[in-house]
């Protein structure tokens, strides 16, 4: 489902996806790594939203550079950025029929799929709410129903539990767990809560690289993300004292 071969991505001068070979099939992929790794970059160019400088790149064995190819992978794919803009006036229900107008669906078939995406996450009973009455975690949710709505075979989605409570993380999870046998989902967290409850794999980005690419079972043996960034720094000559480890990991993932 996806396929990149040395691919680069740089935003002016700054490089922040370095050479990067990675392949996804099905299943509920992590993206770890301190903030400024390059998951928000990489996130944007598999959805399109952002391009390649260097290397190959197929997205449900299409080639992005081609705008047909381009428009037929949108029409499959789901992507719910880090942050979102949504008219503010739209009910919950306007605003994941919007996004179903954007994916081309039918419009026969639309409005059941607004129905049931709404209900993945929780929000029937406000489905009649103004978008600007509702909670920020809400919101988030809204934002995941819309990358939900055309069920997806490519769902990339950038700090979704961000703001969610226990119990709709749990619902998240669980709903992840089941796309995971017929979709290929890339999730950007920081939460190794999330990782341990719905990945199957994980990839760690530091400085533009992937540094680990494993099952989370693996990325435990070697001693977790703490263990796995500190050597990453002593291979790169950087001193891996604990001030420095720090620096760039994550308090959640420590």
């Amino acid at each position: 489902m996806i396929s990149a071969t040395r691919l680069t991505v740089r935003h002016r001068r700054t490089t922040a996806i370095d050479n990067l070979d990675l392949h996804l099939g099905h299943g509920v992929h992590a993206l770890l790594g301190p903030n400024g790794a390059g998951k928000s970059s990489l996130l944007r160019v598999l959805a399109t939203a952002g391009a390649a400088v260097e290397g190959e790149l197929k997205l449900l064995g299409r080639d992005p550079r081609r705008p047909a190819e381009r428009l037929e992978i949108r029409r499959r794919l789901g992507y719910l950025p880090q942050t979102f803009g949504m008219f503010r006036g739209f009910t919950v229900r306007e605003c994941v029929s919007y996004a179903a107008w954007l994916k081309d669906m039918p419009g026969r078939s639309a409005p059941d799929a607004v129905i049931r995406a709404v209900d993945q996450v929780g929000l029937t009973a406000r489905i009649d709410h103004k978008y600007r009455t509702l909670s920020g975690g809400m919101q988030r949710r809204v934002g995941i129903a819309q990358a939900l709505v055309n069920r997806p075979e490519l769902l990339l989605l950038d700090e979704p539990t961000t703001g969610l409570d226990p119990a709709e993380r749990d619902r998240f999870h669980a709903t992840l767990r089941r796309l995971g046998g017929t979709t290929t989902v890339v999730l950007a967290t920081h939460l190794m809560e999330d990782v341990y409850a719905c990945c199957d794999t994980v990839i760690l980005l530091h400085a533009s690289r992937k540094t680990f690419h494993g099952t989370p079972e693996e990325l435990r043996e070697a001693g977790g993300y703490t263990a796995v960034i500190a050597e990453t720094l002593l291979t790169e000559g950087t001193a891996g004292c604990r001030c420095c480890v720090q620096s760039v990991v994550p308090r959640q993932a420590r």
